[in-house]
């Protein structure tokens, strides 16, 4: 348990029901991290208390709220731990709101999504003049000496090529998309007869810019050589589910454009 160090804002309907610049980040192992905000920055009528309570393997005893605004309610949208064991003393009379039960949660005037930022999480990404060859069969689909590299913490590093170094003709859109918290959305293409076999970041955030509408194959499924040597798929990180709101989805950013309005003060 650490202090965020930035001001956090939760949305629920037209209300903004807690804002903070002393939220404090829970890690857990193997979990996206959790914002807490002291309960005197929370808008104390927005929680309803509910008949229903848990117990945290490390925190003790939680109690869970309905959060209310006007004729809307959220049943178990937000919850605190009223029995913390001394080490966690730190999260007394703080609340948690669960991710996906409200409408936005704001860093300043920006929205997050996804998960609350992990400052521990980083993405590097470094241009190479390494020769990256993709082939499906004898059939070349790919071939490039100038790649980008992409670093991101707890997996393994993923190759991006130019869409000018690749026959564009192999790629074929696939059905559905992804979503990356620090990325972006992900749009998937069967290359020949390989389903979901490369990935591209079309429109990636800013923040991985040097990567946006670049294609990276999956070694797994296609060939993919650099420098003469067989990539092989590497173990990833697994996050595990948290509460009642962890499934990373598109749904949190494909919304309407009037959902997307920026709230201010």
């Amino acid at each position: 348990m650490e202090p965020l160090r930035r001001r956090m804002r939760v949305r629920f309907g037209d209300l903004w029901i807690a804002d903070s610049e002393d939220v404090m980040l829970l890690h857990e192992p193997g979990r996206y991290p959790v914002a807490y905000f002291p309960r005197d920055a929370v808008e104390s009528a927005a929680l309803k208390v509910e008949e229903y309570s848990t117990e945290h393997s490390d925190l003790g005893l939680t109690r869970w709220f309905a959060v209310t605004v006007r004729d809307r309610t959220t049943r178990r949208a937000a919850w605190c731990h009223t029995a913390l064991p001394e080490h966690a003393r730190v999260l007394d009379g703080h609340i948690a709101f669960a991710w996906r039960a409200m409408d936005a949660f704001y860093e300043e005037e920006d929205r997050i999504v996804g998960h609350a930022a992990d400052p521990y999480h980083r993405i590097d990404i470094r241009s190479t003049s390494r020769h990256l060859v993709v082939r499906d069969g004898n059939r070349v689909v790919a071939d490039t000496w100038r790649p980008a590299v992409l670093y991101e913490s707890g997996f393994a590093p993923r190759w991006y090529v130019p869409r000018a170094d690749i026959d564009e003709s192999t790629l074929i859109p696939a059905d559905g998309q992804t979503f990356c918290p620090y990325k972006g959305l992900a749009s998937y293409y069967t290359v020949a007869q390989r389903s979901r076999a490369a990935w591209s970041y079309i429109d990636a955030w800013p923040e991985v810019g040097a990567v946006r509408n670049m294609v990276s194959f999956e070694p797994e499924k296609i060939d993919v050589d650099i420098d003469g040597h067989r990539l092989h798929l590497e173990p990833g990180q697994t996050v595990l589910p948290h509460g009642v709101d962890r499934g990373l989805d598109p749904d949190e950013l494909l919304v309407d454009a009037s959902e997307r309005t920026v709230y201010t003060s």
